[in-house]
C-alpha cells in the first residue's frame, strides 16, 4: 500500500500531525515515528568530533593549554632570572632559540625569531662573530595582576650598558610560560 503525502481530507497539515484547533499534540499511532527514508534531509548530520573544523576547535579547547593557579606553580624568580639570561644569549647569537621553545608561547617564539634574524644580519654587516655576552642579573621586580599571571621587570647589566627586560609569565599546564618578552 502506498501512503499518501498529501494533506489529509480532515484539514490537518501532515499525516500524523494534529489538525488545526484539535488541541491533541500526541502523534497518530498509525503513523510511524521514524522519518520517511525517501524524504530529503532537512539539516546536515551532526559533526564528528576530530574530523571537521568544528571538532578541531572543540578539541583545542579541551586539550589545549589549561590555565594553572599560582598556588600550584613554583616560585617564578629563578625562571625569570634564567629566562632573561637565555634571551640575552639568544639575541647575542650564543644560544639557539629552540632551547627556549618549551618556556615561551608561539607568539613570543615568533617575535624572538624576528629579533634573532635582525641581530644576526647586523652582526654579519659588521663582520662580528657571535659571542656569549658577559651580563649580570640585577634586581627583579615582580607583580601579580591576577591569579596565574606574573609580570616582571628584570634589570640586566653588562660592561657597556644596563637594560630592562619585561616578561609576562602565565601558568599554563602546571608550569610557567612566557607570553610576552620585551628587551628595552
Amino acid at each position: 500500500m502506498i501512503e499518501s503525502l498529501q494533506t489529509p481530507p480532515d484539514g490537518g497539515g501532515t499525516p500524523g500531525s494534529p489538525s488545526p484547533g484539535s488541541g491533541d499534540m500526541s502523534p497518530d499511532p498509525a503513523t510511524p515515528s521514524t522519518p520517511d527514508e525517501h524524504a530529503a534531509p532537512t539539516s546536515s548530520p551532526a559533526p564528528i568530533i576530530g574530523s571537521t573544523a568544528l571538532g578541531r576547535y572543540l578539541d583545542d579547547d579541551f586539550f589545549g593549554a589549561q590555565p594553572t593557579p599560582t598556588r600550584s606553580l613554583p616560585d617564578p624568580q629563578p625562571l625569570l632570572s634564567n629566562l632573561t639570561r637565555c634571551v640575552m644569549e639568544v639575541l647575542a647569537g650564543a644560544r639557539e632559540l629552540d632551547q627556549l621553545s618549551r618556556w615561551v608561547t608561539d607568539d613570543v617564539y615568533r617575535h624572538l625569531l624576528k629579533r634573532v634574524v635582525l641581530a644576526s644580519r647586523a652582526r654579519a654587516v659588521k663582520k662580528q662573530q657571535a659571542q656569549r655576552p658577559t651580563i649580570s642579573i640585577g634586581s627583579i621586580i615582580v607583580t601579580e595582576p591576577r591569579d596565574g599571571v606574573v609580570e616582571a621587570v628584570v634589570m640586566v647589566h653588562s660592561r657597556s650598558r644596563s637594560r630592562a627586560v619585561a616578561i609576562r609569565l602565565e601558568g599554563l599546564d602546571n608550569r610557567w610560560r612566557a607570553s610576552s618578552i620585551n628587551v628595552l
